[in-house]
Order: structure tokens, then sequence, then C-alpha cells
């Protein structure tokens, strides 16, 4: 019996490696053209700089650039968390704000009348201009004027989305639910929350960018010193250009991790929506 048992164990676990087999080349069609790509921008850049013999002070090599962020790695850790504690306190705000609005906006007609146009033409008002007066009003290293800059950036992108969502429902189906006596608070709840879910989870993934955007933008006009977007400047006046180049790093690395967590909450709570579906098939 214990030899059956250890002839059949091994069979047992071929549909798992199989089952790994086919995840792992799908993983590798999906992401494998894109490391390809971005392996050959930075030989390509680093051979560029070396052939043209092109001053560092102008444009670094990619080995220069990771030789200083190796050696400001502590550094940009502590600027990178201070820039993090800002984008991500502006883009819960601002999203918090931005659901409550979006809901008194779809339960009255009149509401949507009067404050969605003027969402829109507040959102295509270029942002920086509000840094410096957000310094004047909190103060230039409080990171609320950080902070009050990222609001304004995810506030009017998740409104007008969820809005859409909210509103832009099938007649069918919302006659459907009328027929069988639903209350507006069953509709809102089985009917306009899943459909708006989609619409707001591609907002959220817009104003993950936005928020560091937002972040390092404000620290440009003042705020700590160790903080990504002082580090920046401060390092691209004094023409150290590859500690500059190491913090734009930082910078991407971030935004990347805040977008794939975004995406990662996607999937929990939307699994059924057909681009999910599409993209496990």
């Amino acid at each position: 019996m214990a030899e059956r048992e250890s002839l059949e164990t091994p069979l047992s676990t071929f549909p798992r490696i199989t089952l790994g087999i086919r995840t792992l080349n799908a993983l590798l069609q999906k992401y494998l053209p894109a490391i390809i790509v971005f392996v050959g921008m930075v030989v390509l850049w680093e051979a560029v700089v070396w052939a043209l013999k092109i001053q560092q002070f102008l444009l670094p090599p990619p080995s220069a650039i990771y030789r200083a962020f190796l050696e400001s790695f502590n550094d940009l850790k502590v600027a990178a968390w201070q820039t993090l504690y800002e984008a991500l306190g502006g883009f819960m705000i601002g999203s918090f704000l931005a659901i409550l609005v979006s809901f008194g906006v779809a339960r009255w007609g009149w509401a949507q009348k009067a404050i969605l146009p003027f969402a829109i033409a507040a959102s295509s008002i270029p942002t920086i201009i509000f840094a410096p007066i957000m310094n004047n009003w909190f103060g230039s290293v409080n990171p609320l004027s950080k902070m009050a800059l990222v609001v304004l950036l995810v506030f009017f992108p998740i409104v007008i989305n969820l809005v859409r969502g909210l509103t832009f429902v099938d007649n069918s189906a919302l006659e459907l639910m009328y027929s069988y006596g639903a209350t507006e608070f069953t509709i809102l709840r089985k009917l306009r929350i899943p459909n708006a879910l989609p619409y707001f989870f591609t907002a959220l993934k817009v104003s993950t960018t936005l928020s560091l955007i937002g972040a390092i933008v404000g620290e440009y006009f003042g705020g700590p010193l160790r903080s990504l977007g002082v580090w920046i400047i401060n390092n691209a006046v004094q023409l150290r250009i590859a500690k500059a180049w190491a913090a734009i790093l930082v910078a991407c690395l971030l935004g990347i991790g805040f977008y794939l967590i975004i995406v990662a909450a996607e999937r929990i709570f939307i699994p059924w929506h057909s681009s999910l579906r599409a993209d496990r098939n």
C-alpha cells in the first residue's frame, strides 16, 4: 500500500505543474515585450551617452544614475516616504470628498446641471498655478499644502467618472427594477454602484499618478528638505544631475507601486468585469 501511494503522489502534482507552466507562459506573453523594450531603452541610453561623449551634467548614463541611487539610498528613502505621505494623504482626502459629492450630484438632477460644468472647467486649469497659493495658505513646509494640491488634482477626475457611472445605467435594467417595486436605495445598491465601480477604479488609477505629480510639483515651490521635489531641485541647481535622476527613478517606482495597488484592489472588488475576464483568458 505504501509503495502504491508513493507512485500516485507524484502523478497528482501534474495538474498543478501544468497550471503553473500555463500561468508562467501567460505572464511572459503579457509582460515580456515591455521588459524587452525597457532593457533595450536602458542599453541604448547607456550606449548613446558614451558614444557621443555627452557630459553627465547634461544627461548621465543609467549606470551613473544607479550608482547615485545606491550612494543616496538612505536619504532617498526618507524623501520618498515624505512625498508618499503627502500624495497618499491628498489622494485619500480627495477621493473621500469626490465620493460624497458624486453621490449627491447623481441623486439630484439640479446638482448635476449646476456642478458638473464647473468640475469639467476646473479640471482643465493647470493645477500648478495653485501651488504657491497653497503654500501661502498652509505654509511651504506643511504637508497640508501639498495634500491640498493633490486634492485639487484627484477630485475632479473621480467626480466626473463616478457621476457618469452612477447615472449612465441600462434603461431596461432600471425599468425592470422599478416594475418589481424596488426602492431608490435598492436600485443604488444593486444597479448604480456596481455599474459605477469600473468608472471609479479607472479614475483611481489615473489619480494615483496625479497625486504623486501634485505632491512633487508642490515641493518644487517649497517643502521639507527631505522630500523628492526639493531633492530634485537642489541637486539639479548644483549640477548633480545623476542624483536628481535617482530621485526621478524613485518617484517612478512609487507611482508604479501605487498604481499596482489599485489594480489589485480592482481585481478583488470587480472580478466580474469584462476587462478583467479578458485578461484572465
